[in-house]
């Protein structure tokens, strides 16, 4: 069984004439669930200003990175790729003493950010979170990272459910150009100094990455090598139901395949879009597929702007994909 989180008794914060502790713009402070509300009620945190906290907190945002340049590669980085990197531009230009900011997949001891010694900050997407809000998540994390002491990790914490989600930080019009890594040695510039728990983590790592590339001639498209047999993971942005319809009218008709060998076997759900997954024989190569996808992308396309209604074969293969969907988040 899962240990339980030891519970902290704290008194309540007090002002210095023995008062509540209310913020001077009038805020009730965050304070752990079972602590006593700090606006003095006498309950718990939990059943009293809490409440309205937990529920902003908790509530799911279908589509957390919508409205960001690059959301289709957001979601495959979240999800499916183990090791790679982005940097990230702000909305504000970078602070002082800032250098550079970088996203990447996964941090040494899965941290959430690091402030490294040179002031550069690095942000991990893969992280669990706290909240039904990934980007309100993020957010906060880099806000933070931006100030920390360089050379120092950020710890995960609970995010203010009002604070800023990454759309107010990041300039969305920047273009977003994830590279994949053979692993993860993005980790550690100076191997030789590295610590030997972040020396473990990278060998943990390593060890676990599969083999990704991602596609040259269209967007948000991951070839993976697997053990058994490859694959081909594409986030595409289109509404679902539309997506699936268009796709179903090209299985239907024989056309959804990246070639001989290849199949569309069903789809991914994540973060509010839709990731189909074909089949490739061992032997494909990530280089194999990029005429074929793009040839793909193109009748793709046509099946998109299709409005007449779905055959009974159309149909058919609309339900078979449906019931080979598979919800990541």
């Amino acid at each position: 069984m899962a240990k339980k989180r030891p519970q902290t008794k704290a008194k309540r914060p007090q002002l210095s004439d023995g008062a509540p502790a209310v913020g001077a713009d009038g805020e009730i402070p965050v304070v752990g669930a079972r602590e006593p509300c700090p606006c003095g009620s006498g309950r718990r945190y939990k059943a009293c200003h809490g409440r309205a906290a937990s529920h902003a907190v908790t509530e799911l945002v279908q589509r957390p990175f919508e409205g960001l340049s690059g959301e289709c590669d957001l979601v495959a980085l979240r999800e499916l790729v183990p090791a790679a990197t982005a940097e990230l531009t702000l909305a504000g230009g970078l602070p002082e003493g800032v250098p550079s900011v970088t996203l990447a997949t996964v941090l040494p001891m899965a941290w959430p950010a690091l402030r490294r010694d040179d002031g550069s900050v690095m942000i991990g997407l893969q992280n669990d979170t706290s909240s039904g809000d990934i980007s309100r998540d993020l957010a906060d994390t880099l806000q933070r990272a931006l100030v920390a002491e360089p050379g120092t990790p950020v710890q995960g914490r609970r995010a203010p459910s009002e604070g800023p989600r990454l759309q107010d930080l990041l300039d969305a019009q920047a273009p977003f150009e994830p590279v994949v890594h053979d692993g993860f040695e993005f980790w550690v510039p100076d191997a030789e100094n590295a610590t030997p728990e972040v020396t473990a983590s990278l060998e943990r790592a390593n060890a676990a990455a599969i083999p990704t590339v991602k596609l040259a001639g269209v967007d948000a498209a991951y070839w993976c090598e697997t053990p058994e047999k490859n694959h081909l993971r594409w986030v595409m942005p289109h509404p679902e139901e539309q997506l699936l319809d268009a796709l179903a009218r090209l299985h239907a008709a024989g056309r959804s395949s990246l070639g001989e060998g290849t199949r569309l076997v069903g789809s991914f759900r994540a973060h509010g879009l839709i990731v189909p997954v074909w089949d490739l024989p061992s032997g494909v190569t990530a280089e194999d597929v990029e005429k074929p996808a793009a040839e793909f992308a193109e009748r793709l396309a046509a099946a998109l702007a299709a409005k007449e209604p779905l055959t009974a074969d159309e149909r058919r293969a609309r339900g078979g994909l449906t019931n080979r969907q598979v919800t990541l988040s």
